[in-house]
């Protein structure tokens, strides 16, 4: 399972970005995909989450980001809006599914995407 994360970029404060990521390879259902990031000498933190619609946000982007899927694509995008400086850091989506109908439900994450926001 791959999972490919687009759509960082440099943006003014006050800006938008919207990042996507697409799982491929074998998957039988997709349980959830999230979105991390992780700035610079900071833990990474969950930024929001989706799960059967159901969406979950940090406080700290509540009203400005806002997560979406496509099941029919196994992708999930992040639109955010509103931009400010501490969004600064890269960004990395994870998938939970399975690989076959009953299976476990196994974790993959992407590859980080930089997203950089000037004051």
């Amino acid at each position: 399972v791959q999972l490919q994360a687009s759509g960082g970029g440099l943006v003014q404060a006050g800006g938008s970005l919207r990042l996507s990521c697409a799982a491929s390879g074998s998957i039988a259902s997709i349980n959830a995909m999230g979105w991390y990031r992780q700035a610079p000498g900071k833990q990474r933190e969950s930024v929001a989450a989706i799960s059967g619609g159901s969406t979950n946000y940090a406080d700290s982007v509540k009203g400005r980001f806002t997560i979406s899927e496509d099941n029919a694509k196994n992708t999930v995008s992040l639109q955010m809006n509103s931009l400010k400086p501490e969004d600064t850091a890269d960004y990395y989506c994870d998938a939970r599914l399975t690989h076959y109908s009953g299976s476990s439900t196994y974790a993959y994450w992407g590859q980080g995407t930089l997203v950089t926001v000037s004051s």
